[in-house]
């Protein structure tokens, strides 16, 4: 086993425990951040960076699971969280009936919409389609 004295000095700087708060969580990722912000890493740090982020993969393992939402409900979510109206939304849909229709589910949204939305909350457009596509049978 190596244990080259630089390594034990990463250990005695941030000791890894395994986490069990968003506190620890925090401190763990500054800590893995820190690391990454110096570039090029020494295979000891590369070590203790893939210890930190074991710590940090099986602390959320243990969070409820986001749900896949996308599309229509998506859009939604992200109209509440941005306190918007549908007239906010004009520019992107060129009326407010067709943004009525689209949350409304009677219209789908078009690639243009996707990427005209994607733009507007500074996302991808990936966000607007399942994780899992939706199998369809024939």
């Amino acid at each position: 086993m190596n244990n080259s004295s630089a390594y034990i000095e990463l250990l005695k700087t941030f000791p890894p425990r395994p986490i069990t708060a968003e506190e620890e969580l925090t401190a763990t990722q500054k800590a893995i951040d820190s690391l990454l912000d110096k570039g090029e890493l020494t295979p000891d740090e590369r070590d203790y960076l893939h210890v930190l982020g074991t710590l940090v993969y099986e602390y959320e393992q243990t969070l409820e699971p986001i749900p896949d939402i996308y599309g229509v409900e998506l859009l939604k979510a992200l109209i509440e969280e941005f306190e918007l109206r549908q007239k906010d939304l004009v520019p992107i849909f060129k009326t407010e009936s067709i943004v009525s229709d689209i949350l409304r589910e009677k219209r789908q949204l078009t690639t243009e919409h996707i990427q005209r939305l994607a733009e507007f909350f500074g996302v991808s457009p990936a966000v607007f389609f399942p994780l899992h596509p939706v199998q369809t049978t024939a």
